[in-house]
């Protein structure tokens, strides 16, 4: 948490300006300049990438924000940039058409040198989840409906999942088989218990905490999991951002609480993407 507070406490000092805060927020991470590792980028994923609930949106159907982590990578790096991210994403959306967008596997090609990924949530039913444990809570605010709900069906969608997420990454090396490919994992969006949650912008109730936390979590070592067993990296923003979930003040959080609803719901702020931007970098090397 100590490389994450450092960065939380530059991006809050930083401009309105795009370039500075890039510049600025990742700062002491290492060079900026490109490499040959870092030259043609793609990424590809969910709205945790896309930047869903940002200002600088350029795409209101993916919610694509030119201040999202991969748009702040291709500024820090001066790369060659296809951004396929958008709100709503599964994997079914990497091999497929998603509305008008189409399958986000298009934008890969054999001279790919980086390619990111942040994908599973929506899989799982994250909003549908959210949804839920909302409205379970509204007459049970000290116990745990959510958990009480779903039980095991949770980790069991997570399993199922697995090896399609292993699926994408083998595709992915064979339609970019130079690429160096980052699965980033989701951050930390709960604290361990309730205490520190407002019922007013948080309104899960208390007991539920603890285990949307565990979801989390286990969806988080299935990605990594995954990501060994493809020899791809996986960049653990979980770790990375623990205490500074939806439930923490607003000068504290990167991620973003559940009320008022809206696009920017149990996501990544402007802080939490330069974290995540600057943590990927380090990954990167």
């Amino acid at each position: 948490m100590r490389f994450a507070r450092r960065i939380a406490t530059t991006a809050a000092v930083v401009s309105a300006s795009i370039s500075a805060t890039a510049g600025l927020a990742i700062a002491g991470t290492g060079s900026t300049a490109g490499t040959a590792v870092t030259s043609r980028y793609v990424a590809l994923g969910d709205s945790y990438a896309s930047g869903s609930g940002l200002s600088g949106q350029q795409d209101s159907q993916c919610a694509r924000s030119n201040r999202s982590y991969p748009a702040l990578l291709a500024l820090v790096y001066k790369s060659s940039f296809k951004n396929a991210t958008c709100t709503g994403a599964t994997t079914r959306s990497i091999w497929n058409h998603q509305g008008s967008k189409p399958p986000q596997a298009n934008s890969l090609s054999a001279d790919t040198t980086l390619v990111t990924l942040t994908i599973g949530g929506n899989d799982i039913g994250f909003s549908e989840i959210i949804a839920t444990c909302i409205s379970g809570a509204t007459n049970n605010r000290n116990g745990n409906p959510c958990e009480k709900y779903y039980g095991d069906q949770l980790r069991q969608r997570i399993e199922k999942l697995s090896p399609r997420i292993g699926a994408v990454l083998q595709d992915i090396k064979r339609r970019s088989p130079r690429a160096r490919v980052l699965l980033v994992g989701y951050p930390s969006l709960l604290p361990a218990n309730g205490a520190d949650c407002k019922w007013e912008s948080v309104p899960f109730a208390k007991g539920d905490i603890p285990y949307l936390d565990r979801t989390v979590f286990q969806l988080n070592e299935m990605l990594r999991q995954q990501a060994a067993w493809n020899s791809t990296t996986y960049v653990d923003l979980y770790t990375a951002t623990k205490g500074a979930d939806m439930c923490q003040p607003a000068n504290k959080r990167f991620i973003e609480p559940v009320m008022p609803l809206g696009a920017k719901s149990a996501h990544p702020n402007l802080t939490g993407h330069v974290m995540m931007t600057a943590f990927i970098k380090r990954t990167i090397g």
